[in-house]
């Protein structure tokens, strides 16, 4: 059988912003969840001198895939190339590069290239491939635009924030761990979840949709999250695809972790503000600060309540 044909795709946007700022934003791949929206799990498993081995999860027309890519830096001509070592159908082979120009009038010129093949060359498969590549890269595209024409410093930006949950718990590990992957019977057992659609595309991959009241007898909110599986390490990395209106962005990462006294449960949280929603949501004149106060209040509680409940459904079932 013949190999199938390579296709080929350029997409490109001229950014206000030197091309050093955008070389860095497309060079710290790790970021990319917090950055790119289709994004959701970059780990770094190798790394060399100018050169790294990414394993990534994102989504593509709707549908969660991951690969493993190899990328080549090259900070002095700002070039960064990849290749995907390891597809996911019906992708058959994916490499490309992205390239950042200077301009001589000012800013600069980001070019993403992209050569894939469908597996067995089946034309609904390429087409299928050709409009992820599209939309995916559109959005990467202004994704980087966006944030390179409005950079701040990471410690003057005032409407991204993290946070972290703790429990300690004296149980298995493995029952806790259960308990957080287990999201489909949170409705029996969380109070503040009222729905929950579950779905398991691929192995350690989870789509789901959940209905939560803030506090008792709250308003509720629906939101959508992709999330990522790791039995072995104990850990539940996730990114909401529809946020509530407050938030631009939401990502997180629950992990179990023996201490050798008992179990600490974290549950971390990295949350960009809506700017333009916060009068709205909390009324004029109301400012970052508050937003993030109301945001860690509502979102804490909810992950202070299903670490207490984790701790004493695994300590029940430790003491039975």
């Amino acid at each position: 059988m013949p190999a199938p044909r390579t296709h080929h795709a350029v997409h490109d946007t001229v950014i206000d912003a030197s091309a050093e700022r955008v070389y860095a934003l497309v060079a710290d791949a790790v970021s990319w969840p917090q950055r790119f929206t289709p994004t959701v799990h970059v780990r770094r498993e190798e790394t060399g001198t100018q050169s790294e081995r990414l394993h990534i999860w994102a989504t593509a027309n709707g549908e969660v895939k991951h690969w493993t890519s190899h990328r080549t830096l090259d900070p002095e001509r700002r070039r960064v190339t990849f290749r995907q070592e390891i597809c996911s159908p019906p992708v058959a082979a994916m490499d490309g590069e992205w390239v950042i120009e200077e301009l001589s009038g000012g800013g600069s010129k980001l070019t993403l290239h992209h050569d894939y093949a469908a597996v067995d060359d089946l034309p609904a498969d390429v087409t299928w491939i050709t409009a992820a590549t599209d939309h995916n890269s559109r959005t990467e595209l202004a994704n980087i635009k966006t944030l390179a024409e409005s950079w701040r410093e990471p410690e003057s930006d005032d409407l991204l924030f993290s946070f972290e949950d703790h429990e300690t718990v004296h149980a298995r590990t493995e029952t806790v761990y259960d308990f957080l992957r287990d999201a489909a019977q949170w409705p029996t057992r969380l109070p503040h979840v009222s729905r929950m659609e579950l779905a398991e595309p691929s192995d350690g991959v989870q789509q789901m949709t959940m209905v939560t009241r803030a506090g008792s007898g709250g308003a509720e909110h629906t939101t959508e999250s992709v999330r990522v599986c790791f039995p072995a390490e104990r850990t539940i990395v996730y990114k909401q695809v529809t946020t509530p209106p407050l938030m631009a962005l939401h990502t997180g990462r629950w992990t179990v972790t023996d201490t050798g006294t008992g179990l600490r449960v974290t549950s971390q949280h990295t949350i960009r503000l809506n700017a333009a929603a916060i009068p709205a949501v909390l009324g004029e004149g109301a400012t970052p600060a508050q937003a993030r106060r109301y945001v860690r209040e509502a979102v804490g509680g909810n992950s202070a309540a299903t670490l207490a409940l984790a701790k004493e459904f695994a300590e029940a079932r430790h003491a039975a």
